[in-house]
């Protein structure tokens, strides 16, 4: 089998960062049995550390997120090694590019239509609602006329997100009309929707589906703050449920939404909201690996990797699942960078002395700059995982670093 992976992500060597760390593809894949080429970029040609005599074919591009260049690159593998028998891209920022490749190039896995129902918002809640799932009340934004008359049907406040982004970024909250003008000037209405804001506590679910759509292995988290929060420099982190009616509730729920999306082979990082009177309201889901820490807190918790399931549930060789062992919890914790930058970092506490059930911690150093940018893996103003306690103690854990953490920097 001849396999292409596009590659974007470094993996870093300095004891510290352990960003990428899961995605080993030189143990995934046997590159003597399979011909294994790869496109990367310039970060992700560091992410790439299968011997070079074992590598059929690698082409670096300036950005593997821009179609020409990966159809370009693609299409240089396949003439000096043969065709293609599977693409593979972990990003969400790459799955369209991806797709639209597979069906210039002919290679078999999902094309455009099967990518639209999980990476355009819109068009994954009108499934979801034909289903009879719960979905928020949502438009996309035909035009102007349309989007404000959806507005003075549905009440404010209402949220505008591009229909296919990720982490948040463009994400805006709008209290009345003259902020959802604000909000919508300049962009390009096609690639935009516009939906009800929801009062309840977000939830997200990880795992993974196979290829007839069972999903052997989900986790079901509550969000401490929201990722729309994180925008705002609010911390934002997460914590693992323990057996409950709601946590199986939940399951229940993704697994039907995953079920009437028809997601297959595939990771999954599912957001839903629970409201007050305990009823489920769908938000969105995404056919890759959650970000931030959710996949190192769930091999450290559960032995789970989710990029070695996934990719070798492509292949048809799946990974064993481990035994489960008791019903553990774990959280993790994100701090956002300071809101004046440039900043040089002056001091930025170790809190390993402070709360016990805490397993990584990665802090910006004295005498560091941070920069505007960057995702949730980025740096950032502190990054903290906790394992080793109960649902209730990690809560109790994560808040204590919330509070009493303090990043001091000055303007650089």
């Amino acid at each position: 089998m001849h396999i292409v992976i596009v590659n974007r992500w470094p993996r870093f060597h300095d004891g510290q960062r352990w960003d990428n760390e899961l995605t080993r593809y030189e143990a995934f894949f046997d590159h003597q049995a399979h011909r294994i080429s790869y496109v990367v970029d310039g970060p992700g040609a560091l992410g790439v550390l299968a011997p070079r005599e074992q590598i059929a074919h690698l082409v670096q591009v300036e950005d593997v997120n821009q179609y020409s260049q990966l159809l370009a690159a693609v299409t240089e593998v396949s003439e000096r090694v043969g065709p293609v028998d599977l693409l593979i891209a972990l990003s969400e920022f790459t799955l369209e590019i991806a797709a639209q490749v597979r069906q210039a190039l002919n290679i078999p896995g999902h094309g455009p239509d099967e990518v639209a129902v999980y990476r355009d918002k819109a068009r994954m809640k009108q499934v979801l609602q034909e289903h009879g799932l719960a979905v928020p009340a949502f438009t996309r934004c035909q035009s102007l006329a349309h989007t404000l008359a959806f507005a003075a049907e549905t009440s404010y406040p209402l949220i505008v997100k591009p229909v296919d982004g990720a982490a948040s970024i463009g994400v805006v909250r709008v209290d009345d009309e003259r902020q959802l003008l604000a909000a919508l000037d300049g962009v390009d209405l096609a690639r935009h929707e516009v939906e009800a804001f929801v009062e309840g506590q977000v939830y997200h679910v990880d795992g993974y589906t196979d290829g007839t759509g069972q999903v052997p292995f989900q986790a079901v988290s509550r969000y401490l703050n929201s990722c729309l929060d994180f925008a705002r420099r609010q911390p934002l982190g997460s914590v693992l449920l323990q057996a409950s009616p709601l946590r199986t509730r939940i399951a229940n729920f993704s697994r039907q939404c995953l079920q009437a999306l028809g997601l297959r082979d595939t990771a999954f990082h599912l957001e839903l909201f629970v409201r007050e009177d305990g009823s489920l309201v769908f938000l969105e889901v995404g056919a890759r690996v959650g970000g931030s820490e959710v996949p190192h807190l769930i091999n450290r918790v559960f032995g789970v990797n989710l990029y070695e399931h996934w990719l070798k549930n492509l292949l048809g060789e799946p990974a064993a699942l481990p035994d489960q062992d008791g019903d553990p919890s774990g959280g993790w914790l994100i701090i956002p960078k300071p809101q004046q930058l440039p900043c040089r970092v002056l001091e930025a506490p170790s809190q390993r002395t402070q709360v016990a059930s805490l397993w990584r911690e990665l802090l910006p150093q004295p005498g560091e700059v941070l920069e505007a940018g960057g995702g949730y893996d980025a740096l950032q103003g502190g990054r903290f995982i906790f394992t080793g306690s109960d649902q209730a103690g990690i809560e109790r854990d994560i808040r204590h670093v919330i509070e009493h953490y303090r990043l001091e920097a000055q303007p650089a």
